[in-house]
């Protein structure tokens, strides 16, 4: 079931709801295994005989569970569906995952339809659009417990689709029917303010651990094929609250041999997700047709470190780092930092990556970093002055000799 409440006016861009709480509940016969409440609302741009116009909408009072919805099994994962408009022509979908430790909403679905008149007015084209993207990072709680984020929060499900949650209070993997009291919150709804130690204490920072060893990881699709190869030591930076209510800063090296590697294949979006018992990072990629370009699009990491007083979970959808020509393999042997949010940065050490047009399993020709060309030329520009500076000493010698011979006399 799902219950919602909005209000609809009209502006020049399209139909503008206000967003009210949309409760759910999703069951298996007489057992509940997704219960919560949420708000959403969508920014989509969209072309009209006009021109562009940009539609922002809410979940209106006709969102219901879809019978699309289900509770999972040991093959498909459980779904939250909510459908609306007139005729169900919209359709917002959570995938669920979970570990030992979390549970995670891990992608996030939307499809809507052109030809819905009220949302996307004097719209040109017409048919069901779908669009999706992986949050596994963004929004994850300890099993068991029930997942709040008062904050609103941005995700960007493609170039013209934005959703914006917000009231998020759900759990998934449910024991019983009722909600958890056990909350895991999410870092935004955190207190930014930190407690200092008292006078007689004092606080030593986290031990600083060396550099990371270098893992090996790859990704396969449905036939086998690697779609995505990466070599790096990787290094996560990442500013927490302390159980001891204390602001650090923290660096923790991922370990390859304990690392558990998955991720997602396609023809201009791919992703790389590695995962050990106390953090999970994905690294999504996007390549630009029109450029012949990849580069690194989107990072999202959660943690629970074994200092941290609550499931650390940050991200950012709009990067472009890492660009290298398709065809080619990006390589940085030099140290690299990749700052994702004002508090959580990554240090790749020792990089190759290629997550699209692999062929024969392996690495394609590399295309060095700028870093790696400075580097480079550093020395042949010393060098290159030393041989200078030595050329102008030995000809000054030579000169001074000439003149020296010339001025003795014969008797």
């Amino acid at each position: 079931m799902a219950r919602a409440a909005g209000v609809c006016w009209t502006l020049l861009m399209g139909c503008v709801f206000a967003a009210h709480a949309v409760t759910f509940e999703v069951t298996d016969g007489n057992s509940t295994c997704i219960k919560g409440e949420l708000n959403a609302s969508f920014s989509i741009s969209y072309n009209t005989t006009n021109g562009t116009s940009v539609s922002v909408f809410a979940l209106p009072a006709s969102a219901s569970v879809s019978e699309r919805s289900s509770c999972g099994s040991a093959a498909v994962p459980p779904e939250l569906a909510l459908v609306f408009g007139d005729t169900h022509t919209h359709t917002l979908s959570l995938l669920f995952s979970r570990d030992q430790r979390l549970y995670r909403v891990s992608n996030i679905s939307l499809q809507y339809n052109l030809s819905d008149g009220d949302i996307f007015p004097q719209s040109s084209s017409a048919g069901v659009q779908s669009v999706m993207a992986s949050v596994s990072e963004l929004m994850s709680a300890r099993l068991n417990s029930t997942y709040r984020c008062v904050s609103s929060s941005s995700i960007s499900l493609s170039a013209a689709v934005n959703l914006t949650l917000s009231g998020v209070q759900m759990e998934a993997y449910m024991s019983s029917a009722n909600l958890s009291a056990d909350e895991s919150v999410c870092s935004a709804d955190q207190p930014s303010t930190t407690v200092a130690p008292p006078p007689s204490t004092t606080t030593s920072p986290p031990p600083i651990p060396p550099v990371p060893e270098r893992g090996n990881y790859s990704v396969t699709d449905g036939n086998g094929t690697v779609c995505v190869l990466a070599l790096m030591g990787l290094q996560l930076n990442i500013t927490h609250t302390t159980t001891q209510n204390q602001s650090v800063s923290e660096l923790m090296n991922l370990q390859p041999n304990q690392t558990t590697v998955s991720g997602s294949c396609g023809v201009t979006e791919s992703s790389l997700r590695l995962s050990d018992e106390t953090t999970n990072l994905t690294f999504s990629f996007t390549m630009n047709s029109t450029t012949q370009k990849y580069y690194l699009s989107a990072v999202s990491v959660s943690a629970l470190w074994p200092d941290m007083s609550v499931v650390f979970e940050a991200g950012n959808t709009s990067l472009s780092a890492l660009q290298c020509s398709v065809g080619r393999s990006y390589v940085c042997s030099a140290q690299q930092m990749l700052s994702v949010t004002p508090v959580f940065s990554i240090n790749t050490f020792r990089l190759q990556l290629q997550p699209f047009n692999i062929t024969a399993n392996r690495f394609s020709t590399a295309e060095e970093c700028r870093v790696d060309q400075e580097n480079m030329l550093i020395p042949i520009i010393v060098g290159a002055a030393l041989a200078g500076l030595v050329l102008i000493v030995l000809v000054a010698y030579l000169i001074g000799r000439k003149r020296t011979h010339a001025g003795y006399q014969t008797i």
